[in-house]
């Protein structure tokens, strides 16, 4: 069955880093677009970025341009958020996302609180 483990997340402070890792497993990844979300206390879930099947086209949230970076290793099934210059409005819980078939499947999530 289709599986997406996210790992990564943490406390960091404003301007650090993170890097999130989504291991999928149970369907064909190589061919699948893959998407980031993230959802803060009080608030809607919103789609930070996406990457295509080969990772040749990226979308990202107006929020976060310039300062995350989506990334995939089609050989290992995973996916990456590279987050740079992090803000405290940056702070909620990142979860990945495929879908196959019209089906949506979701990760457990990762926090990610930033905080001075």
């Amino acid at each position: 069955q289709v599986q997406l483990v996210e790992s990564g997340g943490g406390l960091v402070q404003p301007g650090g880093s993170l890097r999130l890792s989504c291991a999928a497993s149970g369907f064909e990844f190589s061919s699948s677009v893959m998407s980031w979300y993230r959802q803060a206390p009080g608030k809607e879930r919103e789609l930070v970025a996406s990457i295509s099947p080969a990772g040749a086209r990226k979308n990202y949230a107006d929020s976060v341009k310039g300062r995350f970076t989506v990334s995939r290793d089609n050989a290992k099934t995973t996916v990456y958020l590279r987050m740079n210059m992090l803000k405290l409005e940056d702070t909620a819980v990142y979860y990945c996302k495929v879908v196959k078939g019209k089906v949506e499947y979701w990760g457990q999530g990762t926090q990610v609180t930033v905080s001075s």
